[in-house]
């Protein structure tokens, strides 16, 4: 079955980070790339998305569609990359979420 992993990174998650050292924000990165090597076997594809500054939200229904810089998402919490997986079962996906050493949110869903 394909799932998706949603990394989904939260105002805290990024002061953190941003807060870190030199020494200390290259460990936390070795610790993701380790992670992506560790399960390259399941993992069909991946990416880091560009910061949130960087999205453009189109807005549909109620006649002209509505563009805007920014996510504007309700809530304080943005994807950050996500994981497309080849695995046996949600059970499966749940292990790899599990063992994600980066974002404090893992979102799972299935993919077709």
């Amino acid at each position: 079955m394909k799932y998706v992993l949603m990394f989904i990174e939260t105002e805290q998650f990024a002061t953190e980070l941003e807060a870190m050292g030199e020494l200390e924000r290259d460990a936390a990165y070795e610790a993701v790339g380790r992670w992506f090597a560790e399960h390259a076997d399941k993992i069909t594809h991946h990416t880091h998305l560009a910061p949130v500054h960087t999205a453009t939200t189109v807005r549909l229904g109620g006649g002209e569609p509505v563009i805007t810089d920014g996510p504007f998402v309700e809530g304080k919490e943005v994807v950050s990359g996500f994981a497309e997986v080849e695995v046996a079962d949600l059970d499966e996906a749940l292990k790899l979420a599990r063992s994600w050493p980066a974002c404090p949110i893992v979102e799972i869903r299935p993919a077709s």
